[in-house]
C-alpha cells in the first residue's frame, strides 16, 4: 500500500445521513493502509465528514461531533424560517471544530456542493468562509431550515449532487468513492405505507442520476449492509462507523493502490 504515495489521490463522499458514518469507517481504513488523500469532494453528510478530514481531526473526533451534537435540539426549533430546525444554530457547535472558518485553513483542499433552491441550480464551494456552506450542504428539507448565502437560499447538496465527482476528477491520478446511498433490492412489505415509497422512489432517483459517476471511480465503496439504518436514525451512528470500517478493511486489503 506505500505505492500510494506516488499517486495523487481524491475522495469523494456521497450524502446519506446518519450512514454517512460510515465514510468515517472508510477513513478509518485508509489511514491504517497508509492511504491519504489529497483532495476531497463532498455532498450533505458527506460534505460534513469531508471537511473534518480535510481539517486534520482524528476519527474519534469525527465521531465524537456526531454523537455529541444531538440532530433533534427542541431549542433549535424554529417557527420563523422554513424547516423544523434552524440550521443557524449549528453555526457556534462547528467553530468549536473549525475555529478559522475558511477552506483556507484546511489541511486538503476541500469541495462541498449546496443547492441553490432559489435559482434550481448547484453550487460548489471551495474557498471563504467554511461553515454555512457546509451547513448548507447538509441542510435536508425540510427538517432543516435553507442557509442564507451571499443574499440567496441554499439547502441540502443531495439534492442535485448526491456524488459531486465532477471538481475533482480531474485534478487527481486516482479517484476513491464512498456511496452510502446505494440502492438494493427490497421485499414488498418494505413498502407498507406512503412515507416509505416516497422514500424509496427519492433513492432510486438519486441512485440513477449518479450511477455513472459511480461506475466512473477508479475505486468505488458501498455498504449493503447500511440499508437497515434509517437515515436520521442516530442510534445507528456506531453501527454504520464499523460497517464502513469492517468492509473498507476488507476491499484495502485485497487491492494495491
Amino acid at each position: 500500500m506505500n505505492d500510494s504515495k506516488s499517486k495523487s489521490i481524491g475522495l469523494v463522499l456521497s450524502g446519506g445521513g446518519v450512514r454517512g458514518m460510515a465514510h468515517i469507517g472508510l477513513i478509518q481504513a485508509l489511514q491504517e493502509h497508509d492511504i491519504s488523500a489529497s483532495i476531497v469532494s463532498g455532498s450533505s453528510i458527506g460534505a460534513l465528514v469531508g471537511a473534518l478530514y480535510a481539517n486534520g481531526n482524528s476519527v474519534a473526533d469525527m465521531l465524537s461531533l456526531f454523537k455529541e451534537t444531538p440532530l433533534f435540539r427542541y431549542n433549535f426549533l424554529t417557527i420563523v424560517k422554513p424547516g423544523f430546525i434552524n440550521t443557524d444554530r449549528y453555526i457556534n457547535v462547528f467553530k468549536g471544530y473549525f475555529p478559522e472558518n475558511a477552506f483556507d485553513a484546511l489541511e486538503r483542499e476541500l469541495y462541498v456542493v449546496a443547492t441553490n433552491l432559489q435559482k434550481g441550480e448547484l453550487r460548489y464551494f471551495s474557498k471563504g468562509e467554511l461553515i454555512r456552506p457546509l451547513l448548507a450542504s447538509a441542510a435536508l428539507p425540510p427538517v432543516f431550515s435553507p442557509v442564507e448565502l451571499d443574499g440567496e437560499l441554499f439547502a441540502d447538496g443531495g439534492i442535485m449532487n448526491n456524488f459531486p465527482l465532477e471538481p475533482i476528477k480531474h485534478k487527481v491520478e486516482f479517484v476513491i468513492g464512498s456511496n452510502v446511498s446505494k440502492v438494493g433490492n427490497l421485499y414488498q412489505n418494505a413498502l407498507k405505507n406512503s412515507w416509505q415509497i416516497t422514500g424509496r422512489v427519492t433513492s432510486l432517483m438519486i441512485y440513477a442520476i449518479n450511477r455513472q459517476k459511480l461506475e466512473s471511480c477508479d475505486l468505488l465503496l458501498e455498504f449493503p449492509a447500511l440499508e437497515k439504518i434509517g437515515v436520521l436514525d442516530r442510534k445507528g451512528i456506531e453501527k454504520a462507523y464499523l460497517i464502513g470500517y469492517e468492509h473498507a478493511s476488507r476491499v484495502l486489503d485485497g487491492i494495491k493502490i
